[in-house]
């Protein structure tokens, strides 16, 4: 597939929120086999389609066990709460401490169009709620209680 430029800041992409998926088509999939490659050629854990340029609700998330695709995600559920630095594709050079929630439940739907209901814990919950963010068009710097470059 392809590798494509991960947008940076201050891309006005990025501050834009993204527009539900109404139907899974060869466009969608394209669009998911591109997000996973661009993630991998990055080193990155996650990404959303805002990322590279398509204002989509879709993203990618892979820390390490297995890939999830994930379209039009919701966070259902926020529990308990996690201080931790965190970085980003698109402001590059920036690390900042978060506070994400330490446990959540998301809802979306995978590649074939069936509903996916996950609940995850510390970094996979910490990973979704940044890629969820992206798609409302909000950053990590954005609710950084502190920043430094790297």
């Amino acid at each position: 597939m392809s590798v494509y430029q991960v947008l940076t800041v201050p891309n006005e992409i990025l501050r834009g929120k993204a527009l539900p998926v109404k139907e899974i088509n060869a466009g969608v999939l394209r669009v998911l086999d591109n997000m996973r490659d661009t993630m991998y050629a990055a080193d990155g854990v996650g990404l959303a389609a805002p990322q590279i340029g398509i204002s989509k609700r879709i993203i990618v998330v892979d820390i390490g066990d297995n890939l999830l695709e994930l379209i039009n995600p919701e966070i259902l559920m926020q529990e308990d709460s996690q201080l931790g630095s965190e970085g980003c594709l698109s402001v590059p050079g920036i690390v900042g401490r978060v506070n994400r929630a330490k446990k959540v439940q998301v809802k979306g739907l995978d590649r074939n169009g069936q509903e996916l209901n996950l609940e995850a814990v510390d970094l996979l919950a910490k990973v979704l709620q940044h890629e969820i963010d992206h798609l409302e068009g909000v950053l990590f710097i954005d609710k950084a209680t502190e920043t430094r470059t790297e």
